[in-house]
């Protein structure tokens, strides 16, 4: 299964390791979902990580690279703006919509959990990922 994950899932499965975000990351590091990323979301992950959360640029930059030992990175093409409110979603959108993404999932309930879907890529929550796994 193809699975484009939004910042946001990287950084609640960082910071709680335990919780259901962490646990889609701990599939992914087991290679048991195929995760594919873009440098957009490894940069803005990266920029989060050191402003708003504080963390050094060494530590940010050494979990850039252990992401990196289990995502596929793809190099989108087309440009999308659908998120008039927050473009940067829009960037996590043309990442899914390169690696032709199965399931796209996020914890953004503003803007792109509402979607629920774009151009047949699935985007539910981690919780929703979860349980269609368990079945």
């Amino acid at each position: 299964m193809k699975v484009v994950l939004d910042t946001n899932i990287y950084l609640s499965g960082l910071i709680w390791p335990e919780s259901l975000p962490g646990q889609v990351l701990k599939l992914a590091r087991k290679r048991r979902i195929e995760v594919f990323c873009s440098r957009f979301i490894l940069d803005e992950l990266k920029k989060i990580l050191s402003t708003k959360f504080s963390y050094s640029q060494e530590f940010s930059q050494k979990y850039i690279d252990e992401l990196l030992k289990f995502v596929k990175i793809v190099k989108p093409q087309v440009a999308i703006s659908i998120i008039k409110e927050k473009d940067d979603d829009n960037r996590i959108l043309e990442c899914a919509l390169k690696a032709k993404a199965d399931v796209l999932i996020s914890g953004d309930r503003k803007h792109l959990l509402p979607l629920e879907n774009f151009k047949g890529i699935k985007i539910i929550s981690a919780r929703e990922f979860l349980e269609t796994k368990k079945s």
